[in-house]
């Protein structure tokens, strides 16, 4: 029986993820991979953001999920380029399928590319997709626990988007603790507080990110 060693396969996607790092630089192309549970808001995000990000070329998204093609139909309604990657049961997007997805689209003609990752807090914090940056989302029917129940994935990401702020008055969400929680792990990630519904810190994320952008 032959054992192959998780290091070894993480090493030969981190190696696959430099490549895609590069031709995305190379395009011109800004790549941020978002992070977070299914329902938190990953698409509602990306769709608040696409009104509000400097955009000179365009926007595209590349989706990934177990089965189904909802959320990149959704995306395309709206004329925001989107190619589906199903996993078929597996819980992350690795660099491979990355590569393979933005091969379907031509990168010189967009800005931003924003690759919403499967619905998890865990699988895919340890898989680097070539990305820039990396955000992660918290909802506010989740919890406020979860930067202490699932700290690779916080620790992993340049900032955390706590969506549906709207509901805070119907849920025991405390946001300083989940601040004063990422300071131990992450003290230079910012933290967000949005809401898509009433468009509350999506202009603040929106320009936060084009600084990054800009930076790169």
């Amino acid at each position: 029986m032959k054992i192959v060693a998780a290091k070894k396969i993480l090493k030969a996607n981190d190696q696959l993820a430099e490549e895609n790092r590069h031709r995305f630089h190379a395009a011109g192309v800004f790549v941020i991979n978002v992070l977070g549970s299914p329902g938190g808001g990953k698409t509602t995000l990306i769709e608040a953001l696409h009104g509000r990000l400097p955009i000179k070329r365009g926007l595209a998204v590349i989706e990934g999920d177990l089965a189904g093609t909802i959320d990149a139909d959704r995306l395309a309604a709206r004329g925001i380029a989107a190619v589906q990657i199903a996993t078929e049961g597996i819980c992350h997007l690795d660099a491979n399928m990355v590569s393979a997805a933005s091969r379907e689209l031509e990168l010189e003609k967009y800005d931003w590319l924003f690759i919403e990752n499967v619905g998890n807090l865990v699988c895919p914090a340890g898989f680097d997709l070539g990305e820039d940056l990396r955000l992660v989302l918290l909802s506010v029917p989740e919890g406020d626990d979860k930067v202490i129940k699932y700290p690779t994935v916080f620790q992993s990401s340049q900032a955390v988007i706590i969506t549906k702020a709207d509901l805070l008055p119907h849920f025991e969400f405390q946001v300083e603790r989940v601040r004063q929680d990422l300071r131990k792990l992450n003290p230079n990630a910012p933290v967000f507080c949005t809401s898509a519904k009433t468009g509350e810190g999506i202009e603040e994320i929106a320009t936060w990110l084009a600084n990054a952008a800009t930076g790169r």
